[in-house]
């Protein structure tokens, strides 16, 4: 057998969220991967925060489950904790989050990876990759061994020459406790790929036997469950409460007193930091009329008393470290188990590979997480779920899966790396998406399931219970639409409890409209709707459909309204140096993103509306000049 001889059909760097997705996807399409690690026992590690979702992140984690990937599913076999965020809030911003069991977690993807067949599990290094006339052919690792594959899947994250600072000591490593991966960036350079430095950071870990809970206030979950896949009978289990604590006086006076002594403050690091999750040092000094911070205490596990310090994320020394973290309220006679650091590492700018994440230079070779320039779990495991897929079509000669910016935060996300010339780690928000009210967390499923299943990652039994899902939805709409409330004393003296009152009759749907009217209080007022007992997941879209359904119509005018860029499609060949009236920082940008459309065009940064009118003319009259 060929893998008994290092033949492989994928092979797949780095088995974090992204490398996981990846090597899971391929595997389940039938195809053969090698998934190679610095070390077996940190799959799938959550080096940051033990948790997943939040705003924006949610949402790509439905649309990874809604695709066939695993990160959601994982998320709920192992929670501590589950929450909806902005619950008070419209649709588009609404977010669940949960806090994790760190070591379940991880124990829970090695399951996954190990029992499937088709993956091949190795702790080993890659330091070279190998390449034959622009394409891929395979890599070899720290040994000297040498592993064949007619695709690779980069998924490094922060290992790639990663370097580790505590204060002004600083040493090789991508995490704490584990080697960099060294070697593979000169591999990149050789093959023409620029490569680039980022920083991010993680908070100090301390016993929770040393704090003092009672001086903090508790953030227990919600009581109502909801979860991230769309699978059924997943677990209900025991959850435990998060604390909040606050920065003091002395803590800002701590960290003052001691920037002198901080890599980043003394030009020691290089790489940007990621803008939306900042140290508490930056945060101390470009918010400086602040005076206090939150500080969410939340635990690692069950399974341990390590406690993760959220937003006190620090790259001063160690023992500036127990100064500040003891003049928190609650933590005065804190231990500390793992000290905070920030870690540099090399990533690769997305504008160099092509919407399906494969490299414009290298055939085969796909980059997924963040070695793209990205920040968090999610971010990374979409792109590597995309990147697996891709992998395995490529292999197939199959049509690449490139997601529009209007189908998914998926798509967006991988948009705005490959057309736009990220500075600092990217972290999905909301406001990075024109069309958020149509891509929300609920409805994730309807908008990639069946995108799923045409892959093969959906199976038909699950495929059945989503086109049923969708009926119901449909058949609910549409009774809502012809039951009409009457004006009685009995219904309006239920109204009056959530202040509304009807003078007539009334359909459900117009009533469903009003802001103070939910799903819920129509299911207390008319028996019809309390009897059919439809489940949450259906009805909480059906409400969201009703009520927004005139917002929801202009956004998708504004789809249909971008689809006509969309239609002009630019040449592989297109000489944009022999384009007139278009300025050369222009041409040069277009030269670098090769964009395949009008529309793609138009979101790189420094190109102008005019220069797309000019391409716009010369793509209708099909002028323009070819190479």
């Amino acid at each position: 057998m060929d893998y008994l001889n290092n033949k492989f059909d994928v092979i797949v760097v780095g088995a974090g969220h992204a490398g996981c997705e990846a090597a899971l996807a391929c595997a389940k399409l039938g195809v053969k991967v090698l998934l190679c690690t610095l070390n077996v026992e940190n799959i799938a590690l959550q080096p940051c925060n033990p948790a997943v979702g939040g705003p924006a992140k949610s949402t790509l984690v439905r649309e990874i489950d809604a695709l066939g990937g695993v990160m959601g599913e994982v998320t709920d076999a192992t929670y501590l904790q589950l929450k909806i965020l902005n619950s008070s809030k419209g649709p588009a911003v609404r977010a669940l989050r949960a806090q994790s069991d760190k070591a379940e977690y991880s124990r829970y993807m090695r399951n996954l990876i190990e029992s499937n067949p088709n993956i091949y599990l190795k702790q080993c290094c890659i330091t070279e990759l190998l390449t034959d006339n622009g394409q891929i052919t395979g890599a070899i690792d720290e040994f000297g061994i040498e592993y064949k594959a007619r695709a690779v899947v980069l998924t490094t994250g922060t290992s790639l020459e990663g370097r580790i600072f505590v204060g002004l000591r600083s040493y090789s490593a991508g995490r704490l406790g584990e080697k960099a991966a060294i070697g593979l960036s000169d591999s990149l350079h050789k093959l023409g790929i620029e490569t680039k430095k980022l920083k991010t950071g993680t908070p100090a870990r301390v016993d929770k036997r040393t704090i003092d809970y009672s001086k903090m206030e508790i953030q227990p979950g919600d009581d109502e469950l909801n979860f991230f896949s769309f699978k059924p009978d997943r677990p209900v289990r025991k959850t435990y409460p998060c604390y909040l604590t606050r920065t003091t006086e002395e803590t800002h006076n701590i960290i003052r007193a001691n920037l002198d002594k901080s890599p980043m403050y003394q030009g020691l690091i290089h790489g940007v930091g990621p803008r939306y999750c900042p140290s508490i040092e930056d945060k101390i000094v470009r918010f400086a009329s602040n005076p206090s911070h939150h500080i969410f205490i939340e635990p690692e596990g069950l399974g341990t008393y390590e406690t993760y310090i959220q937003g006190f994320s620090t790259s001063l020394p160690a023992d500036v470290q127990v100064r500040m973290i003891r003049s928190l309220p609650g933590l005065e006679n804190a231990h500390i188990i793992k000290p905070a650091y920030a870690v540099e590492y090399d990533y690769v700018p997305a504008v160099q590979t092509t919407h399906s994440l494969m490299s414009k230079k290298i055939k085969g070779l796909f980059f997924g997480g963040q070695i793209n320039g990205t920040s968090g779990y999610e971010e990374a495991a979409a792109q590597g779920l995309i990147a697996g897929i891709n992998a395995y079509n490529y292999l197939n000669s199959s049509e690449m899966l490139e997601l529009s910016r209007s189908s998914s935060y998926t798509g967006t996300l991988i948009d705005d790396l490959v057309t736009k010339d990220i500075q600092d780690p990217y972290r999905m928000l909301t406001s990075r998406s024109e069309y958020r009210l149509l891509l929300r967390q609920d409805n994730a499923d309807e908008r990639l399931t069946p995108i799923g299943h045409k892959i093969g990652l959906i199976d038909d039994a699950q495929f059945d219970r989503f086109n049923k899902k969708q009926q119901m939805i449909a058949d609910e709409q549409i009774r809502l639409e012809n039951l009409k409330i009457s004006a009685t004393d009995e219904i309006n003296n239920i109204l009056s409890k959530y202040e509304e009152h009807i003078d007539r009759g009334i359909r459900a749907s117009e009533l469903l409209k009003r802001p103070n009217i939910s799903y819920k209080i129509l299911k207390e007022i008319d028996n019809s709707t309390f009897e059919l007992n439809i489940s949450k997941d259906v009805y909480e879209q059906v409400e969201v459909l009703i009520k927004y359904d005139g917002y929801i119509k202009r956004q998708q005018e504004q789809v249909d309204n971008a689809g006509k860029l969309e239609k002009f499609r630019i040449p592989d060949n297109i000489d944009y140096s022999k384009i007139e009236h278009i300025s050369s920082e222009t041409k040069e940008k277009l030269e670098k993103i090769k964009p395949k459309t009008l529309a793609q065009a138009s979101r790189i940064g420094g190109v102008k509306p005019a220069d797309i009118s000019i391409l716009m003319v010369m793509l209708d009259r099909g002028t323009v000049a070819r190479k």
